[in-house]
C-alpha cells in the first residue's frame, strides 16, 4: 500500500517531472494568450486585501522611526525597543505556516473579516495602552491580522490571476505593500512632529472600516471549494517554537556581547542572556528539524514540503530568505543612523527613506511586467546585482554620511530591490503545480517575514554593540559609535546580496540546464 509520505508532491523524480511539464506548460500557455483581461473584482479583492496588508506594515514602519522617542516614554534601551518591530514581524512570520491551511480550510472573505477585526483591535490597544507590555501585546495581534492577510492576497492572484497576468499582478501586490515602508518613516517622523505618536493608530482604524472592509467584502469571491483540512496542532508549535527560538537567540547574542564590551561587570552580566542566545538556539534549530520530520511522515501536514526537495526552488528560497534582512533592515538602520549620528530630527530621518522606497515601490508592478516578458533570470539578476551598489556606496562613505549621501545611496538600492525582488518568488513557484501554491506562498511569506524580523534584530544588536561603553546619546563619542556600527551594518549587507545574486545564478542555469 502506498504510504502518505509518498503520495506527497515532489518526493519522487516522475512527480517532479510532472510538476515542471505543468508548469512548462503553463508558461506557455500564458505567453500564447497576452490579451486575457483582469477582472476587475480580482483588482478589488487585491486592494482591499493589500490595503489591510499596507495598514499593518505601515504601522511596523512607523515605529521605528520612533524609537528614540519612545525609548525615553517607555525608559527602555535599544535593545528592548526593537521588540516593538522585531515582535510583530516574529508573530507575523508564525502566523504565515497557517496560510496554507487556512486557504483550505475556511472562505477568503471568512479570513479576510477575521484579519480586519485583529488590525482593528490591536489599533484600540496602541492608542488606549501605556505600558510597554500591553503595547507588545496589541503588536502580537496586529502581526497575527498582517499574518493572515499578505498571504491571503499572494493566494488570491496567484489562484485567480490570467496566466499571462501573473508577473503583472504579482508586482501590483507587491506595490501594495511595498509602499508602506516608503512612507512609514516620513509618516511616524510627521506625525510625532505634530501630534502624539498614537495619533498613528488613530488615523488607521477609519482606513481599515471604510476602505477595506466594505470593498473586500463586495469583491473577494470563492473560486474554489473549501476543504476538510485538519490543523496539526504538534507542527505548528513546532514551527512557533522554531522561529521564536532563532530570533530570540540572536537577540540575546546581541545582548550579551552587549554586556560584554560595556565594560563594568561585563563577562558577569554576559552570561545569563549567552546562556539564553544557546538554549534558544538548541530549541529553535531542533524545532525546525522536528516540523520537516513531521512533515514528511504526516497525512495532512501544516504545509506539504514535497516540492521543495527541488533545488531550484531552494535556491530560490535562499535569496528570498536573506534579501528582506536588508529590505526591511535598512528602514531601520537609516532612521536610526541618521538620528543617532548625524543628529537630524525624526521627520527628517523618515524622509531620507521615502526617495527610494517609494518610487521602488511603484516600479514594482515594472518588474513584475518585464519578468511577463522576459522571464527570470536577466530582470532578476539586473535588479539585484544594481541594488548591491547600494549598501557598497554606503560602506565606502559610512565615516563621512550626510543625510543627502543617505537618502541617494538608499535610493539606488531601494529602486532596484522593488524592481527584482516579488520575481524571486513568481519564479520559483512557477515551477511547482497550482495545486501546492499556497503551500509555496506560505514557506516564502514565511521566510520573507522571518527574514525582515532577523534583519531588524541583527541590525539593532549590531548598532546596540557599537553603541556600548560610548558615552550618553548625543555624545560627540555616541554619534561616531554609532557610524562605526552602521558601517559594521552595511558590509553585512553586501554579504547578502552576494550570495543571494551567487544563490540566484545557480538556479537560474540549474533550470536551463533541464530544458535543453
Amino acid at each position: 500500500m502506498e504510504s502518505p509520505t509518498t503520495r506527497q508532491v515532489g518526493n519522487t523524480e516522475t512527480e517532479r517531472t510532472e510538476i515542471t511539464h505543468h508548469a512548462n506548460a503553463a508558461h506557455d500557455t500564458h505567453a500564447a494568450h497576452p490579451d486575457e483581461r483582469i477582472p476587475l473584482s480580482l483588482i478589488g479583492s487585491i486592494v482591499a486585501v493589500g490595503s489591510l496588508a499596507f495598514v499593518g506594515i505601515l504601522t511596523e514602519t512607523v515605529m521605528t522611526v520612533l524609537f528614540p522617542q519612545l525609548m525615553v516614554e517607555f525608559n527602555v534601551n535599544t535593545a528592548t525597543v526593537q521588540w516593538i518591530t522585531t515582535i510583530y514581524l516574529l508573530v507575523v512570520a508564525a502566523t504565515m505556516p497557517l496560510s496554507s491551511f487556512l486557504n483550505r480550510r475556511f472562505k477568503l472573505r471568512t479570513l479576510f473579516v477575521a484579519a480586519v477585526v485583529l488590525a482593528v483591535t490591536g489599533s484600540f490597544i496602541m492608542i488606549v495602552g501605556h505600558a510597554f507590555p500591553l503595547i507588545l501585546i496589541a503588536r502580537v495581534i496586529q502581526g497575527v491580522g498582517s499574518g493572515i492577510a499578505t498571504p491571503l492576497m499572494m493566494n488570491i492572484i496567484l489562484q485567480q490571476a490570467p496566466r499571462s497576468k501573473v508577473g503583472q499582478l504579482m508586482g501590483v501586490g507587491s506595490l501594495v505593500i511595498t509602499v508602506a515602508p516608503a512612507i512609514g518613516p516620513t509618516v511616524g517622523g510627521a506625525i510625532s512632529s505634530v501630534l502624539p505618536w498614537r495619533a498613528i493608530f488613530v488615523i488607521v482604524i477609519p482606513i481599515v472600516l471604510l476602505l477595506s472592509l466594505p470593498v473586500g467584502l463586495r469583491c473577494i469571491r470563492q473560486t474554489r471549494p473549501t476543504e476538510a483540512a485538519q490543523l496539526n496542532p504538534l507542527q505548528f508549535v513546532a514551527i512557533v517554537l522554531a522561529l521564536c527560538g532563532l530570533i530570540f537567540a540572536l537577540n540575546q547574542a546581541g545582548v550579551a556581547v552587549s554586556e560584554a564590551v560595556s565594560g563594568g561587570s561585563g563577562a558577569t552580566a554576559a552570561l545569563r542572556p549567552a546562556i539564553l542566545a544557546v538554549v534558544s538556539l538548541i530549541v529553535g534549530v531542533g524545532s525546525l528539524l522536528f516540523f520537516g520530520w513531521s512533515s514528511r511522515r504526516s497525512f495532512s501536514p501544516l504545509i506539504r514540503l514535497g516540492w521543495l526537495r527541488d533545488p531550484v526552488v531552494l535556491l530560490h528560497l535562499l535569496p528570498y530568505l536573506l534579501l528582506p534582512i536588508n529590505g526591511i533592515g535598512f528602514g531601520y538602520v537609516i532612521t536610526n543612523v541618521a538620528q543617532m549620528s548625524l543628529g537630524t530630527t525624526a521627520f527628517v530621518a523618515g524622509a531620507l527613506v521615502l526617495p527610494g522606497a517609494l518610487i521602488g515601490a511603484f516600479f514594482a508592478p515594472v518588474g513584475g511586467m518585464l519578468y511577463d516578458r522576459f522571464g527570470a533570470p536577466r530582470p532578476v539578476l539586473a535588479a539585484i546585482g544594481t541594488a548591491t551598489l547600494g549598501p557598497i556606496l554606503l560602506l565606502v562613505f559610512s565615516m563621512h554620511l550626510t543625510p543627502g549621501l543617505l537618502a541617494g545611496f538608499y535610493f539606488i538600492f531601494g529602486l532596484c530591490y522593488a524592481l527584482g525582488y516579488s520575481n524571486i518568488m513568481t519564479s520559483a513557484l512557477s515551477g511547482i503545480d497550482r495545486e501546492f501554491t499556497p503551500d509555496g506562498n506560505a514557506v516564502f511569506q514565511t521566510s520573507l517575514q522571518f527574514g525582515g524580523a532577523v534583519g531588524t534584530a541583527l541590525f539593532s544588536t549590531i548598532l546596540g554593540v557599537a553603541q556600548a561603553g560610548a558615552g550618553e546619546e548625543g555624545s560627540a563619542a555616541f554619534r561616531h559609535a554609532t557610524a562605526v556600527g552602521g558601517a559594521a551594518v552595511f558590509a553585512v549587507m553586501i554579504v547578502i546580496c552576494v550570495v543571494s545574486i551567487v544563490s540566484l545564478v545557480a538556479a537560474f542555469r540549474l533550470r536551463a540546464a533541464r530544458r535543453r
